[in-house]
């Protein structure tokens, strides 16, 4: 018999692809200079300055200003970004449809602009399956920093102990594990699946 703890899901390379190689691996010609402006210039301290909320243009400006060198590149991080979500992972939402299907709570809370988040939302119709998705661009606050699992856990009314997190990186699996929640570090659908039947939230097949 399932068990009904929650099950609190990330969103980018976990249910939804999201990768921006898919943009600039054909707009540099180098590699490894491909590899520098993804680290460097549009790295990830950047990019989750976004997610907690700063405004996607201004973000984008200010770092033209600083990388001039790379100014239209940096520009197609706000005008390419669907081309960097080439669709959902068929997998993962079939792991989240049967979740659904048995009357496992879920809920999301991932790192998104708000900007970019809402489009989003309506391209991909499983997001409706959520009871609830906590989107850091419109909390201000972005993993790994605790005091988002903390809100999380408040605006959804949920047990730390008694859900299961699931994300890509093991920076935020770190931070969930600090506030209580039961963390599952995500390489794929079928370690996802039996993470879940380990904890007799699905059964096995």
């Amino acid at each position: 018999m399932t068990g009904k703890r929650a099950v609190l899901f990330d969103l980018g390379n976990v249910l939804i692809e999201w990768d921006p190689r898919l943009v600039y691996r054909t707009l540099f010609q180098d590699p490894a200079e491909m590899e520098h402006f993804l680290a460097d210039v549009c790295g990830a301290d950047w990019n989750r300055a976004i997610d907690g909320g700063k405004p996607l243009m201004q973000s984008v400006r200010e770092r033209q200003a600083l990388w001039p060198r790379y100014a239209e590149m940096i520009g197609l991080w706000a005008t390419r970004w669907r081309d960097m979500l080439p669709g959902a992972m068929p997998d993962s939402v079939a792991i989240l449809k049967e979740l659904k299907d048995q009357g496992t709570p879920i809920y999301a809370l991932t790192n998104w602009s708000r900007e970019t988040f809402p489009p989003t939302r309506e391209r991909f119709a499983f997001l409706g399956w959520f009871k609830d998705i906590v989107v850091s661009g419109f909390e201000g606050l972005a993993k790994p920093d605790p005091a988002l699992y903390r809100l999380t856990m408040e605006r959804c009314g949920l047990v730390p102990a008694e859900t299961v997190f699931v994300d890509d990186l093991q920076l935020n699996i770190d931070a969930a594990l600090t506030v209580g929640l039961d963390a599952v570090r995500f390489t794929g659908a079928p370690a996802l699946r039996q993470a879940l039947v380990e904890r007799g939230i699905l059964t096995p097949r």
